[in-house]
C-alpha cells in the first residue's frame, strides 16, 4: 500500500513538472513574437509617430531616369516608389541592402531607409544595363532642406482628360511623316587601294542628333550618323577600317556576325589594344562568306551602343528563297525586290525607342506600288525584345542571323531578341497606309500620343 501510493504521488509531481515547463515554453514564444514583432516595426520605419516624423520622398521611374523628391532633411526617410516606365525597374540604395523588389509597369513600392545623416546617397536601377542607361541618382539629405509634400509622383488620383488624350493620340498620329535633321543607314563609298582593297573611314564622336522633332540628345556616333554608315562589299572582298577616336573615352569595333580572323574580333584588351581617345586603329579582314551583320562598339557596350554607335555590314546576295513554295504561296523565280530595308532596333540610352536612329513620327515611311515585292531586315541593337508586326502583309521569314532557313515561314509578327537579324520578305499586294510597328504596345504609344518603334508602308494603286 505504501508503494502505491507513492507512485500515485510521483506520477502527480512528474505531471506538475510537465505544467511547469509548458508555462515557460509559452513565457519564452510571446517573449519572441513580442520581440519580433518590435524588429518589425523599427524596421519599416518604427510607430505611427515615427512615420509621422519621417521625410516621404516620390519617385518616378522611366526609361531611363530616375526623378522626384531628391532633397530631404535628416532623420527617417521613406522612399514612395512608382514605376511609370514601360518595362520593370527597381530602386536599391547603392552600397547597401536596402532595395525595392523589381517593379512592373504601374506598380508602386514604399522603402524604409529608416534615420538618415547629412550626406549624398546614390540611387541607382539594377537590373542589367538600366543604371548605365541613365538610372542613377543623388539623394542628398541635409540640413535645412524641406519635407517633400503631397501625392506620389505618378499624380495620385488627378481625374483623367479622356479628350485630351484623344486629341493627342490623333494628332500625334497626323503628324507623320515628321521631317528632322541627320539620317542614319547611309551607304558609304569606300576608297579602293593600289591592291584592289576597300578602305572605309569612320570617326568616333559625340554628336547632336534630333531623334524626333525638337528631340536632340548628345548621340554616340560613326561619322555623326545613327545607325553608322551602311557598308556592303562583295565576298572575297578584302576590307580596311581606319577607327579615328574622337570620344571622351576609349572603343573598339566587333564585327558581330561577320567572319573574321580572331585579332581583327574587337574585343579590346583581348584582341586588341585599346582605341584611347584622339587614337587611330585599323582593322584589316577578307570577307570569306556571306553575312547580313553589324558592326558595333564593345568596349563599354552598354553605354556606347545604346547611345547610337552601332551600324549594318552586309556581305554578298541576300539570300532570298527564289521559286521556293512555302505554304501555297510561290516566290517568284526572276522576283526583283523594289527595296531592301535595314531596320534597326534600339530601346536605350539617349536614343531610346527608335527605328534606325528616329522616333516617330520622325521615321521613314516606305512607298512602294501595288505588287512590289519588299526585303526587310531586322537588326536588334536594343535591349528587349521586339516582336515586329506589319498590318497586312504576312513576312516570309527566310534568314536568321543571315543564316538561309531550310524551312522558310510566313508570320505577321517576328519576335528579334537582342542581337539577332531576321530577315524577311512582303508582298505588297493591297493598296494603302499600313502600319508597321513593335507589338509591345508602350514601345510605340503613351498618354502624348503615338512615338517610338512606329512607321508605314505606302503602298500606292497600280
Amino acid at each position: 500500500m505504501v508503494k502505491k501510493s507513492m507512485s500515485g504521488q510521483g506520477r502527480l509531481f512528474d505531471l506538475f513538472l510537465v505544467l511547469l515547463m509548458v508555462l515557460a515554453i509559452l513565457v519564452v514564444v510571446v517573449a519572441a513574437i513580442a520581440g519580433s514583432d518590435e524588429a518589425t516595426a523599427t524596421a519599416s520605419g518604427g510607430a505611427a509617430a515615427t512615420d509621422e516624423a519621417a521625410s516621404v520622398a516620390h519617385l518616378s521611374l522611366s526609361e531611363f531616369a530616375i526623378e522626384g523628391d531628391l532633397e530631404l532633411p535628416p532623420g527617417p526617410v521613406s522612399l514612395e516608389v512608382h514605376n511609370a516606365g514601360n518595362v520593370p525597374h527597381n530602386v536599391v540604395v547603392a552600397g547597401t541592402d536596402f532595395r525595392t523588389a523589381d517593379l512592373s509597369t504601374d506598380e508602386s513600392a514604399r522603402l524604409e531607409l529608416g534615420n538618415l545623416s547629412s550626406g549624398t546617397y546614390e540611387l541607382i536601377c539594377d537590373i542589367p544595363g538600366h543604371a548605365d542607361a541613365g538610372m542613377r541618382a543623388s539623394l542628398t539629405v541635409a540640413e535645412g532642406a524641406a519635407a517633400p509634400e503631397g501625392e506620389a509622383a505618378h499624380g495620385g488620383e488627378e481625374e483623367i482628360d479622356w479628350q485630351a488624350l484623344d486629341d493627342a493620340m490623333t494628332q500625334s498620329i497626323l503628324a507623320f511623316p515628321a521631317a528632322t535633321e541627320g539620317r542614319g543607314n547611309e551607304p558609304v563609298v569606300p576608297e579602293i587601294l593600289a591592291d584592289g582593297t576597300k578602305e572605309y573611314r569612320l570617326t568616333t564622336e559625340i554628336t547632336p542628333w534630333e531623334v524626333a522633332p525638337g528631340e536632340i540628345v548628345d548621340a554616340w556616333t560613326y561619322n555623326g550618323q545613327v545607325p553608322g554608315p551602311l557598308i556592303r562589299v562583295d565576298v572575297g572582298d578584302k576590307v580596311r577600317v581606319v577607327v579615328n577616336n574622337q570620344l571622351p573615352m576609349g572603343t573598339d569595333i566587333h564585327w558581330h556576325g561577320i567572319a573574321t580572323p580572331n585579332d581583327q574580333d574587337g574585343v579590346a584588351p583581348l584582341t586588341q589594344p585599346l582605341i584611347e581617345s584622339g587614337q587611330e586603329y585599323v582593322y584589316e579582314f577578307e570577307t570569306v562568306k556571306p553575312a547580313i551583320g553589324m558592326y558595333h562598339a564593345h568596349h563599354h557596350g552598354q553605354m556606347q551602343v545604346p547611345n547610337g554607335m552601332f551600324g549594318v555590314f552586309i556581305i554578298g546576295d541576300t539570300p532570298i528563297p527564289y521559286g521556293q513554295t512555302v505554304s501555297g504561296i510561290t516566290i517568284p523565280a526572276d522576283l526583283e525586290p523594289a527595296m531592301e530595308i535595314p531596320m534597326v532596333l534600339n530601346d536605350a540610352g539617349v536614343i531610346g525607342y527608335s527605328l534606325n536612329g528616329k522616333s516617330f513620327p520622325a521615321t521613314d515611311p516606305y512607298v512602294l506600288k501595288e505588287g512590289d515585292w519588299v526585303v526587310a531586315h531586322y537588326y536588334n541593337e536594343g535591349l528587349q525584345i521586339h516582336p515586329m508586326h506589319q498590318h497586312q502583309f504576312p513576312q516570309l521569314v527566310f534568314a536568321k542571323d543571315g543564316i538561309p532557313l531550310d524551312q522558310p515561314y510566313w508570320a505577321d509578327t517576328v519576335n528579334v531578341a537582342p542581337g539577332e537579324r531576321y530577315s524577311v520578305l512582303m508582298h505588297a499586294d493591297a493598296a494603302g497606309a499600313w502600319v508597321w510597328h513593335c507589338h509591345i504596345l508602350n514601345h510605340v504609344e503613351r498618354e502624348e500620343g503615338m512615338f517610338g518603334m512606329v512607321t508605314a508602308l505606302i503602298v500606292e494603286a497600280a
